[in-house]
Parts: structure tokens; C-alpha cells; sequence
């Protein structure tokens, strides 16, 4: 009598896809393979009492099909006969059929799918690196700086030529579609230092802000623009800088025209091992502790750390009056910056530090301030 519901038994002798059922295919031809080559070599240990040296190589010259009577070994006896034959049969059906299974996973795309699987797995034990998508010349300029300075870095680019130019010179490139959600995902957008994006058209670094900033709202991004209309909407998007490479430009070519001087001085020092950083403080002045109040004489922060302050930035109160521009709610404010601070200036919460220093007085500086620092940014030259 026939089951009344047969989809549960239908289901049940329902073939499972290849791969799960058998997810290492190449794993049983090599084990057999493996097995003929160690079985013919003990066999010939047992009938022949051959080192293994001899054993090895009388099975290497049968499964090769060389021939073994190049009087390297005695004449065989009855016993060793039938380890040759073994070794023969097994050999011309294993080997042939270890061979076709081989050359099957590689045409069907199977290493493939391994060497990208161990890349994604590699990309999900990044951290703390730098995301850049588009390798343009503007891209390179900026994968140049940042592997000159041992950052961690990750390249997003679709193009075939620009790919192999990155990985030339030895950067990861992960080949897809920076604007996609499931790009940023990959590419470890969750624990990324910042992510710069530096493609050609405005849309598409609008459309990478706009996808970065829904999936990390605290990831610090930075945009390439070529207008100040696209400059607007890139900071709309939610872009913590947008930079313009003729604007840059202009204001370098303005500074060596009029400060030559200062301009080489923050070449040498991008090319030196100090760092000049943004340390920011936090709000709450609970958290300051001991520091709240307390001026920059007090602390000794130089002395106790090498490390120099160049300037603080305090921020002003918000206006009571704010103004709105198309739906949004601004408020007027204007930071008061204090260039090369005396020992009299006390810190106060919400300042931010300019500080200059190497990697290792940095991080002095940064276990004096402890908990009272909700922020630390490397400045951009």
C-alpha cells in the first residue's frame, strides 16, 4: 500500500549536491594512490628485504612505467613477482583515475573556488587596516604612502590591469565592486582603520559613502571629489573629509610659492619617523579625572612622554538660535584653535590635542590621558 504522503520519502532519497557529499573530492584518489605506492613498498620489504630506498624506487620506476630492469635490484623471486603485478594493475587504474580526477576539479573550477575561499578567510583576519577603493593614479599616490609607512593595507578595484599593477607591488586586492554592501562586508569594512575612497566618478564615491556609512557609522571615511557640488553631498553622505586633488594641489602649489620653508618641513617630517596625531578628549569631564582642569605646566606632559603639543582646540557653545538649510538643523560654531599652547593652558573636556611625536612617545602620551581620550586620528599631511 502506497504512503499516503510521499513527499517526506521523496525527500528523503533526494540526491545531496556533490559537494556535500563529498566535500574534499580529490581526497579519496590521492589516499589510493598513497595506498598503492606504501603497499607495493612494503611488500617488496617483506618478499625481497630491500632497504626502503629500493623498495621506493622499484615502485616510482613501475608506476612510471620506466621499466625496472635496469639491474639496480636482483632478480625478483615468486612472492616479489606478485607485488610487481600488484603494483602494475593498481597503479595504471589508480594513477589513471587520480590523474582525471584532477584534471575534472580543475576544469570545473574547484582549486579555484579553494584559492578563493583561503582569500576571503585571510580577509577576515585583517584589522586595523585601510580600505582603498579605486587603484588610479590617485590610488597608487595613496597605497604608496600608506605601505611606505608599514599600514596595513586593502585594495578594492574592478579593473583586471589596475589589480595585477596593485598586486605587483605586493598589495592585497580583493576584485569586486566597491559600491556593493557585500563588497565593504568582505573587505572588513567593521574593523577597518578608515576606508578612502578615490574612484574616478563622483557617483560611485558617493555611492561608497553613502553604503559605508549605513553599514559602520563610527568608520572614519575619506572622498575623493573633483566638484564643489559633488564635495557637499559627499559630506551630506556622511564623509568625515572629502579632498579635492586640484584644490590640494592649488593649496601646495599657493604654500611653496609663498612658505617654501614650511612646506619642506612637512615633507621631512612625512618622510621621518614622527607622527602628528588628534588626540581627542572626552565630554565628560567624569572621565577626565585628575586632568580635568588642570594646565599643561602641571601635567608635564613633555617631559613625561617626549611628546610635543602643538596645539588645542577647544570647542565653542552652541548658538541658541539654530538656522535651517533644506529640512536640516544646523547650529553655528566656531572652535577656538591655540597654536604652540604655554604651560597656562588647562585642559577642558571636548578639547582636542595636536600632538607631535614617534610611534612610542605617541603611545606614552596616549596611557598618560587613559580613559579621558574617546578619539586618536592621525593627521593627514
Amino acid at each position: 500500500m502506497p504512503p499516503s504522503n510521499p513527499t517526506p520519502l521523496l525527500l528523503r532519497f533526494r540526491r545531496r549536491p556533490p559537494s556535500a557529499r563529498n566535500p574534499k573530492p580529490w581526497k579519496t584518489p590521492l589516499l589510493s594512490l598513497v595506498f598503492v605506492v606504501n603497499a607495493a613498498a612494503a611488500g617488496y620489504r617483506l618478499t625481497e628485504g630491500w632497504d626502503w630506498g629500493d623498495c621506493y624506487w622499484m615502485v616510482l620506476i613501475i608506476l612510471s612505467t620506466l621499466g625496472w630492469s635496469d639491474g639496480t635490484t636482483q632478480t625478483l623471486s615468486a612472492a616479489g613477482r606478485f607485488v610487481t603485478t600488484f603494483a602494475l594493475v593498481g597503479g595504471l587504474v589508480v594513477v589513471q583515475v587520480t590523474i582525471q580526477s584532477l584534471l575534472g576539479l580543475s576544469e570545473s573550477g574547484y582549486f579555484r573556488r579553494m584559492r578563493e575561499n583561503s582569500f576571503r578567510r585571510f580577509l577576515m583576519t585583517m584589522e586595523n587596516h585601510v580600505i582603498l577603493c579605486g587603484y588610479g593614479r590617485i590610488g597608487r599616490e595613496i597605497a604608496q604612502q600608506l605601505t611606505s609607512e608599514g599600514v596595513p593595507l586593502l585594495v578594492i578595484e574592478m579593473d583586471q590591469v589596475q589589480k595585477e599593477a596593485a598586486e605587483d607591488r605586493g598589495i592585497t586586492v580583493l576584485q569586486s565592486d566597491a559600491t556593493l554592501d557585500e563588497t565593504l562586508l568582505e573587505a572588513g569594512i567593521l574593523r577597518c582603520r578608515s576606508l578612502v575612497a578615490a574612484l574616478p566618478s563622483n557617483a560611485a564615491n558617493l555611492y561608497v559613502v553613502l553604503s559605508a556609512r549605513g553599514i559602520a557609522p563610527k568608520c572614519r571615511l575619506i572622498a575623493r571629489c573633483d566638484s564643489d557640488e559633488a564635495e557637499r553631498k559627499l559630506l551630506q553622505a556622511g564623509a568625515n573629509q572629502v579632498v579635492s586633488p586640484y584644490v590640494a594641489g592649488g593649496r601646495t602649489m599657493a604654500a611653496t610659492a609663498l612658505r617654501p620653508l614650511a612646506v619642506r618641513f612637512m615633507d621631512l617630517l612625512s618622510s621621518s619617523e614622527c607622527e602628528v596625531e588628534e588626540f581627542q578628549l572626552s565630554e565628560d569631564g567624569s572621565l577626565l579625572g585628575d586632568l580635568d582642569g588642570r594646565s599643561l605646566a602641571e601635567l608635564e606632559l613633555g617631559r613625561r612622554s617626549g611628546a610635543m603639543v602643538l596645539a588645542i582646540r577647544t570647542p565653542a557653545p552652541k548658538v541658541s538660535n539654530p538656522y535651517s538649510y533644506r529640512g536640516t538643523t544646523y547650529h553655528q560654531e566656531e572652535a577656538r584653535l591655540i597654536a604652540n599652547p604655554g604651560g597656562e593652558i588647562r585642559l577642558a573636556p571636548g578639547q582636542m590635542l595636536v600632538v607631535m611625536g614617534s610611534q612610542e612617545q605617541l603611545r606614552s602620551f596616549t596611557s598618560i590621558l587613559g580613559r579621558a581620550l574617546v578619539g586618536i586620528e592621525t593627521m593627514q599631511d
